[in-house]
């Protein structure tokens, strides 16, 4: 079950607390911490709330404390999230190499026919991300034209996805200039996202969910990195058995108060095409 906590905050606190407790939900995991959801937890009486101790409303809120902070903390933030199930019985730490074993997760959706029949057989089929919705540094569209010029033709078929939003972005300086390119911009909910990314062979996206869905699905997966911590690979790499990233050996916060990031848009299109074409080489 999803609860959409954007469609919560329209509701009354009353109606919100007693959606909650209609769960019957065991054990609440404050994973990204909310102090109105920590206390609409508590107010819905759920036995068993977990959450760090570096947020103060936790020790009103929850039952159980996990003494842990992530500002200066060089883990994954995936080995600090699963910190936070210690209590029911979780290891201490986790290797991260290993937690891709964990996953289970799998597509259950179809795909619509006449995206399928879109995928190439003979061909590594490869979606390309460019846009993160202001989630991440983006590496660029210039880049990304470049790379889609250099990528041999008879071996590669390349999909756009994002947002109808970022498609119109997207439409002038990179989609209307490479008719050979399927532009899947606005054409996908979630779950067909998922399910397509899942009929693919890799992606290549900055540090954004469709990254982190094709590394949880086993696709190849490369990442775009800035090495700004805490935004750089050693906080939010992919993580999967098939996931890589780049990003240039520096340390730079120079780029941290603006969008737009000089080390990662360094990074070159040869180098992504050197990566992709040892995928497609295995």
């Amino acid at each position: 079950m999803f609860i959409d906590w954007d469609s919560l905050l329209k509701e009354q606190s009353k109606a919100r607390t007693e959606l909650l407790k209609g769960i019957n939900a065991d054990v609440f995991i404050h994973v990204f911490p909310v102090k109105e959801i920590a206390k609409i937890a508590k107010d819905a009486k759920i036995p068993m709330r977990i959450g760090s101790t570096g947020r103060y409303y936790h020790y009103i809120f929850c039952n159980k404390l996990v003494p842990m902070t992530r500002r200066r903390s060089h883990l994954h933030e995936a080995q600090l999230n699963l910190k936070l199930i210690q209590i029911l019985g979780g290891e201490k730490n986790y290797s991260l190499n290993s937690l891709h074993e964990y996953y289970g997760f799998v597509s259950q959706n179809p795909l619509k026919d006449d995206i399928k029949q879109d995928l190439k057989s003979d061909k590594f089929n490869l979606i390309l991300h460019p846009k993160s919705k202001g989630s991440a540094r983006e590496w660029g569209i210039k880049n990304f034209c470049k790379l889609i010029e250099i990528l041999p033709k008879d071996k590669f078929r390349i999909f756009i996805t994002g947002t109808k939003d970022e498609g119109d972005l997207l439409k002038k300086d990179l989609i209307n200039n490479f008719p050979e390119v399927n532009d899947l911009t606005g054409r996908l909910s979630l779950k067909e996202l998922i399910s397509f990314i899942d009929f693919t062979d890799g992606l290549v996206a900055a540090s954004t969910g469709p990254l982190h869905i094709a590394a949880a699905l086993g696709k190849y997966a490369l990442g775009l990195y800035p090495p700004i911590k805490p935004m750089d690979p050693g906080r939010w790499a992919p993580i999967g058995k098939n996931a890589e990233y780049i990003v240039i050996d520096k340390n730079c916060s120079k780029c941290r108060k603006n969008s737009q990031c000089e080390c990662l848009q360094s990074i070159t299109p040869e180098t992504v095409k050197d990566k992709l074409l040892s995928w497609l080489n295995g």
